[in-house]
């Protein structure tokens, strides 16, 4: 980069840019600036790693306009702690300055001249709909053309068979804005009789949200009902909805529940768990059940080392994770998949 501009960050100042930076890749959440400083000077590791990238939406518009914001999609490379690898941010603003300059507001035209970056890519459709709902309630803005609809189909009135002409732009705006209006009453009273075809992709929405305690406590008991009934179809759409909540210790509750029953050594909840649910994995004795769970799964791929290696690379989970690598306490299981990820 130039000897004036040596982040991203000082380079959308030096465009006279407002600027946010969001996480694309475990959920769709914000990254204030400080944070984002720390991870450009490598300081501290990528607080939520995926598949040792980090997976950033980088908004930014001009502040003295009302022209809509501008959006970088950016998959940048991490190394073995997590860290930010400082090179590939390098050559990914060295080639937006010879592209574009530091004229970052110009045209569509323009813009798309960095439409064959190496670092820039494409997120998929609930990722896309999570973030465009999330960006417009920050800058109060309307919800898409979809969204009054969802209201209407979420309240009852149109039956829960009449799912086909629901968008999933529209349930991301309804998640999006469950404090608004009585979306949150509506959802508590639909949960249950929602379809699958609906049920599922709000579920990739809500994973967003951190749904307040009331909305918490109605998916716990939802993940107990999928337990009894051996649902898992339905257990992964609750865990997923609850991932996010902020009432931290129902959520650890829920998790608890799934590790004591015997859909804990099912591929896809275990993985549900290390994607989602990562953080409530911080106890070591939650930790450890966890592991010996995926260490018992049989499947025709063995998903041990991939587990692994993906809590690993969480900079709040790796102490815990490379302790398990000395414990003596371990089962059979757990020993003999240890083993094999250095065979």
């Amino acid at each position: 980069m130039t000897a004036n501009i040596a982040t991203l960050a000082e380079l959308l100042d030096a465009a006279g840019t407002t600027w946010r930076v969001y996480d694309i890749g475990r959920r769709v959440q914000k990254i204030d600036k400080a944070t984002f400083a720390d991870i450009e000077s490598t300081t501290r590791p990528y607080p939520y790693p995926l598949a040792q990238h980090a997976l950033l939406a980088i908004q930014f518009w001009d502040p003295k306009a009302s022209t809509e914001p501008y959006v970088w999609f950016l998959k940048l490379p991490l190394d073995e702690q997590s860290k930010l690898v400082a090179a590939s941010r390098d050559h990914f603003a060295n080639m937006v300055l010879e592209a574009i300059g530091t004229q970052l507001l110009g045209s569509e035209e323009e813009q798309s001249k960095l439409d064959n970056n190496p670092y820039v890519f494409t997120p998929n459709a609930n990722k896309r709909a999570a973030f465009n709902a999330q960006i417009k309630v920050e800058l109060h803005q309307g919800a898409s053309q979809y969204y009054e609809h969802t209201q209407l189909y979420m309240s009852g009135k149109l039956g829960w068979h009449q799912w086909q002409s629901i968008a999933v732009q529209g349930l991301a705006d309804f998640a999006a804005r469950l404090e608004h209006a009585d979306n949150e009453v509506a959802l508590l009273n639909a949960w249950d009789n929602l379809p699958a075809q609906v049920r599922q992709p709000l579920a990739a929405q809500l994973e967003n949200i951190p749904v307040s305690t009331a909305v918490a406590e109605k998916l716990a008991q939802a993940v107990k009902n999928s337990i009894a009934q051996t649902d898992k179809i339905s257990l992964i759409d609750n865990l997923r909805a609850l991932s996010c909540t902020s009432a931290v210790g129902i959520g650890a509750q829920a998790v608890d529940a799934v590790l004591a029953s015997p859909l804990a050594i099912d591929a896809d909840i275990c993985q549900v768990i290390a994607g989602r649910l990562w953080q409530h994995l911080q106890s070591p004795e939650r930790l450890a059940t966890f592991m010996e769970n995926s260490a018992r799964v049989v499947n025709e791929q063995p998903i041990f080392a991939s587990i692994f290696a993906d809590l690993v690379a969480i900079d709040t989970l790796r102490p815990h994770v490379l302790g398990m690598l000395r414990s003596e306490e371990r089962s059979e299981h757990l020993s003999r998949a240890i083993g094999s990820l250095f065979s």
